[in-house]
């Protein structure tokens, strides 16, 4: 069975992506057809129709109609078969599934379990996003060749820095500080201060730091797989507070997690900062710290990925360092539980009893 979570939302794409070409995107193992309407609106249908399952992308786009480009049946924005062709009545089993869509943030966020339950309100708060004395970076993105779940572990997981980031954004000095770590109705926080140390080698070429820093990372994981990390630097024997870490070097990197299968993830991020404002050269190195950042990442949980399948063993023994991961997985665990409970009951038989008293 699935082990994802269908009632949330998640980003599909970049805005910049969808255009009046189709554009295909497995999400949670199910092929996604995606599109924007005359109008400009996003569509999304399930890439396959319903008569001998081709996929509908193999066809083409007429104004706003997708037309199966198999037998030709056309259908409308909402999934609606409007035309078979050389038959004048449409089956009432010819509808496709569409998917309730929302663009923010430069992102189309999608909704892939029940369509009543989607409120855009759930979809998360980016802070600081396009406010004056910060810098934007987005439309970025990879692929993972990982289930999200090895991701999300990594990314409530400051320990690993000092050993898989040596050259962005770790160093020795994190190597014996301890990782606290909090729970809320919906997130994890793993967070930790690391004092009295050599600047880490994106606050040297970014910043204009004499001597020793304090630096923080506060690894937030919101249900079900969007990550945002609170990472900065400040002259050591700052007082840590919210207004001297705005003073320092501080940035906020979101990374929207999107299952594409059970072994492999889209990842699309966006990354804020305090500094450097206003210089595109400094965009373009950013992206390309945060990109290296990331491709390391990739790496070894790809390496991950292949020993767990070849083995059949997520790991042999558990650490202090392990507490924020197994925090979510449980989390995940009971949302999928309740959501498999609730569709369970949507689909149970009708009772005599229930008939009757219906009557």
């Amino acid at each position: 069975m699935s082990s994802f979570i269908r009632n949330a939302w998640y980003v599909a794409a970049w805005s910049k992506e969808v255009g009046r070409s189709y554009l295909t995107r497995r999400i949670l193992n199910e092929p996604v057809l995606m599109y924007r309407k005359q109008d400009g609106t996003v569509v999304a249908l399930l890439d396959r129709c319903p008569h001998k399952l081709a996929p509908l992308s193999l066809g083409e786009l007429k104004g706003d109609i997708v037309e199966c480009g198999y037998h030709g049946l056309q259908f409308d924005c909402s999934g609606t078969c409007v035309r078979v062709p050389g038959q004048p009545q449409i089956p009432p089993s010819a509808k496709v599934k569409s998917f309730p869509l929302v663009e923010r943030y430069n992102a189309v966020w999608i909704w892939m379990g029940e369509p009543a339950l989607a409120n855009a309100d759930d979809i998360v708060k980016v802070e600081r996003y396009q406010l004056p004395g910060w810098e934007l970076i987005d439309g970025q993105y990879l692929h993972f060749k990982s289930n999200y779940l090895n991701i999300t572990d990594n990314l409530v997981d400051p320990a690993h820095t000092t050993y898989v980031h040596k050259n962005t954004i770790g160093n020795a000095a994190g190597e014996n500080v301890a990782v606290k770590v909090e729970q809320g109705d919906n997130h994890v926080l793993a967070y930790r201060w690391i004092e009295n140390a050599e600047p880490i080698p994106l606050a040297k070429k970014m910043g204009d730091f004499k001597g020793l820093t304090d630096r923080w990372q506060y690894y937030y994981l919101l249900m079900p797989s969007i990550s945002y990390v609170d990472f900065g630097t400040v002259d050591a024997g700052v007082e840590h507070k919210e207004e001297n870490m705005n003073r320092g070097l501080r940035s906020f990197s979101y990374n929207f997690l999107t299952p594409e299968t059970e072994g492999t993830t889209h990842y699309f991020w966006l990354h804020i900062r305090n500094y450097q404002i206003g210089k595109p050269d400094v965009d373009a190195d950013v992206t390309k710290l945060m990109t290296l950042t990331f491709e390391e990442d990739m790496a070894i949980l790809a390496a991950v990925q292949k020993a767990q399948e070849e083995t059949g063993v997520r790991e042999y023994v558990r650490l202090g360092i392990d507490n924020a991961p197994a925090r979510i997985r449980k989390m995940v665990d009971k949302r999928i539980a309740a959501e498999r409970h609730a569709a369970e009951e949507r689909n149970a038989p009708v009772t005599r009893e229930e008939l009757q008293v219906a009557g």
